[in-house]
């Protein structure tokens, strides 16, 4: 199914263009009913985007709970965990770094806000993005979850795998007598699994919405007035693709290229959604297919997606730096490294905020007096943008689990790339 699905999936790409341009094109007159009319067609694609969306998050918060669960479990002991941990840590921070640092120089080298002719928003303006100072004591306190059920019920994945490291260590401390319990968690993750498969049917059709629903609105005009932006942080997430996979070469050795090949059905619904999370299901079941072991694989991948955003921390530092030469405002390198400094610590305290790239970004400028109001210069194709970082995050977090399962021992022997796991207990995923 995997391989038809893709296929499917670049159809509905392809189809959703067509028609929201052309919707766009038939019916815009430059006249505010025109707008609203496009306004209102663009809400009912939406639905459908919206419905799988949300389908998706009813799926995230057990089947993390379940695979990371039963991943610890099969540890064996607290000393491995807090190992892994750390590897995964020191990974997520060097990959942050190196994303950040990318952003920096190339902002600079091509210099897309240089000399931009498009009209810039009075200063006083708002850009209509709430903004979230980083507070220390509020991030440390809100890891914790004060209650399990709200974690999952706001889709709190950081919360999550807290709560699950306690259940999983727990159950290794107790042994034998959790062993019922840990039976009945693989039993969820293969229902949870099962249930992934049917939800995945719809791809598509939310794929074909939103691309729809975005030209009908927008129209092709907004992807030409920025197009040379767009095109430069393209271009930095081309380079960061070759940067992350040259490096797992280097680290994993000629089976890299049957990871980029197993997760291309992830990292197209990534893509086609601008959701990282609507691809969390099938990363996981392409890591179990690469032979990453289940146990790697359920903590590194939740864990990244709070600490391992690497195409949204390329985009922080390019979008910043871009709002600063649409101004006219010169910043020093020292200030530039200093921002580079404040992006990679703030953007940890904002797992799981809509948008959450935008409201970091947000909080930064004002720091650097740069006018927040900037940011609507990049709200009209901020959509377009987030479909190649949230491919890049399922490639960074994919790179990531590959190479602490190195780290860890080596990988598993693979399954066929085009055949699903069978959701039984008996699957990868399970032991």
């Amino acid at each position: 199914m995997a391989r038809r699905l893709t296929y499917w999936i670049i159809a509905a790409l392809i189809a959703g263009l067509v028609v929201g341009w052309g919707l766009h094109s038939a019916i815009d007159d430059g006249t505010p009913a025109a707008a609203a009319k496009l306004t209102d067609i663009a809400g009912y694609f939406a639905v459908l985007t919206t419905v799988f969306l949300r389908l998706i998050k009813m799926i995230i918060a057990p089947l993390v709970f379940a695979t990371l669960v039963v991943g610890i479990a099969h540890m064996g002991d607290t000393a491995t965990l807090g190992r892994v941990g750390l590897k995964s840590l020191g990974w997520f921070l060097c990959a942050s770094l190196m994303s950040l640092l990318l952003g920096l120089f190339l902002v600079n080298l091509l210099q897309p806000g240089v000399g931009l002719g498009l009209p810039i928003p009075p200063v006083t303006a708002a850009s209509g993005v709430v903004r979230t100072g980083f507070d220390l004591k509020d991030f440390v306190a809100h890891i914790v979850p004060a209650s399990m059920i709200a974690a999952m019920a706001d889709n709190e994945i950081l919360q999550i795998v807290v709560f699950s490291v306690f259940v999983g260590v727990a159950i290794t401390a107790v042994g034998d007598a959790a062993a019922p319990l840990v039976r009945g968690v693989e039993a969820l993750s293969a229902v949870m699994l099962r249930i992934t498969d049917y939800v995945m049917r719809f791809a598509p059709v939310a794929v074909f919405a939103a691309v729809a629903s975005t030209l009908a609105e927008r129209g092709p005009g907004v992807l030409r007035d920025l197009g040379y932006f767009m095109a430069s942080f393209y271009l930095g997430l081309f380079l960061l693709w070759a940067l992350l996979i040259g490096i797992g070469f280097v680290l994993i050795g000629g089976r890299m290229r049957l990871l980029v090949r197993y997760i291309r059905d992830p990292l197209l619904l990534a893509f086609t959604t601008a959701s990282s999370e609507a691809a969390y299901p099938r990363t996981l079941e392409a890591l179990d297919r690469f032979g990453v072991p289940a146990r790697i694989a359920s903590f590194v991948l939740p864990l990244g997606y709070s600490f391992n955003l690497d195409g949204s921390m390329m985009y922080m530092t390019f979008a910043s730096l871009f709002i600063a030469q649409a101004y006219g405002i010169h910043l020093q390198l020292g200030e530039q490294v200093t921002m580079l400094l404040v992006l990679m610590v703030t953007s940890k305290g904002i797992a799981g905020v809509p948008r959450a790239s935008l409201v970091v970004i947000a909080a930064t400028l004002s720091m650097f007096h740069i006018p927040e109001a900037g940011l609507l210069l990049i709200l009209a194709v901020d959509h377009f943008l987030d479909m190649g970082r949230s491919a890049t995050n399922v490639i960074g977090n994919a790179v990531a689990a590959s190479v602490v399962a190195i780290w860890e021992g080596g990988l598993e022997p693979r399954l066929p790339a085009d055949i699903d796991p069978p959701p039984a207990p008996s699957s990868g995923l399970l032991h």
